[in-house]
């Protein structure tokens, strides 16, 4: 039976008996390129089908309970337990939903999230900060592991953060928020009380495995070493352990000072530079590619893609899939899910590869 409306389960399951038979054929550990490969591709599978079969046992496992219940003497008294059992079902439901709409090749993989402000001095590193707070407690909500890599702060706020994220689809779900982010409000630095706009720029990566093939030539960069940032005493950091990758190219450059020493700093900048260059040249490709489509000529990094308005009225816009809401301090409180889905759904009826 097809599970959620979209998938043969019966097709898939053959087809991931199939793929399990070579992973038992001799000399299938020899390249371990091609064995990890296939691994994954078998999983990807049994992700298409496990969370709908689980879900439909749940269901009647719950149907069964109702069952019994409406043979007792009193059944009503059991109705708010039930009630509980459905909202809880529903639930995971729009969780397991969502989640077919993430068929991308890096979609369930970590993801490095950096924040920049726009010009607008100390307003825009406000801003920067409080985009910093929104993303970290949608993060925490839902069971995603954080990691300052690094942090620019300025008087009145951020002024450059990277963050990875760490868990099972943080790109697919994160990929949504990648682009300018416009703050409309009465600014708190201004002593005259004037309405203020500010922007902030969010970049979205995946954290790429060896697998992939990021040509990176040493005449292509320049590295360089600083000393970290610190809250002084004891503790600050006297060696240059810091470090910096400029890519001319692209004109990228990535930053990384939370790791103990210069190596680590330096391999996690490497890694940061590979992700960001991966998006560059797929977003150049993108760029070519939409000369001949237009639905496609409105995707860029560089494009507005959400307005958060806290005077004269409170909304917050989605410009590419229209979705709004009027409660903006649930949304920077980290409540982004409505946005993240109609995203997806809008990246999905536009019939974009990642």
């Amino acid at each position: 039976m097809p599970f959620g409306g979209v998938f043969d389960s019966d097709k898939i399951k053959a087809k991931i008996q199939e793929l399990e038979k070579q992973t038992l054929e001799p000399g299938f550990w020899n390249d371990k390129k091609e064995s990890s490969a296939l691994f994954a591709t078998i999983n990807n599978l049994k992700d298409k089908i496990l969370p709908w079969e689980e879900m439909i046992q749940k269901i009647k496992n719950l149907d069964d309970m109702i069952e019994l219940y409406e043979e007792e003497d009193n059944p009503d008294q059991y109705a708010e337990e039930v009630d509980q059992d459905i909202i809880k079902l529903n639930t995971e439901f729009q969780t397991i939903k969502t989640r077919t709409l993430l068929s991308g090749m890096y979609d369930k993989v970590d993801c490095f999230l950096s924040i920049h402000a726009g010009a607008g001095g100390t307003e825009a590193c406000d801003w920067t900060q409080m985009l910093m707070r929104m993303y970290l407690r949608w993060c925490e909500t839902h069971g995603f592991k954080t990691e300052v890599l690094d942090l620019l702060e300025d008087e009145g706020g951020v002024k450059s953060v990277t963050i990875q994220v760490k868990g099972q689809y943080a790109y697919g779900y994160l990929k949504s928020e990648a682009g300018v982010h416009r703050l409309v409000r009465i600014s708190p630095f201004d002593s005259n009380a004037r309405r203020h706009t500010s922007f902030s720029s969010v970049y979205i990566s995946p954290v790429l495995d060896d697998s992939i093939e990021i040509n990176i030539k040493p005449e292509d960069i320049r590295i360089d070493t600083y000393r970290s940032g610190g809250a002084g005493g004891q503790h600050v950091n006297k060696t240059d352990s810091a470090v910096r990758i400029t890519h001319f190219e692209s004109g990228i450059v990535v930053q990384c000072q939370n790791e103990r020493s210069q190596i680590m700093n330096k391999d996690m900048a490497f890694k940061m530079l590979r992700s960001r260059l991966y998006q560059y040249y797929k977003a150049k490709k993108e760029e070519e590619n939409a000369k001949h489509a237009i639905a496609k000529k409105d995707i860029s990094w560089g494009s507005q893609i959400r307005s958060y308005v806290f005077q004269p009225y409170t909304m917050v816009k989605d410009l590419r899939t229209g979705q709004e809401t009027g409660n903006i301090n649930a949304v920077m409180d980290g409540e982004l899910d409505p946005f993240i889905e109609s995203y997806l759904n809008w990246h999905q009826s536009l019939g974009l590869d990642e």
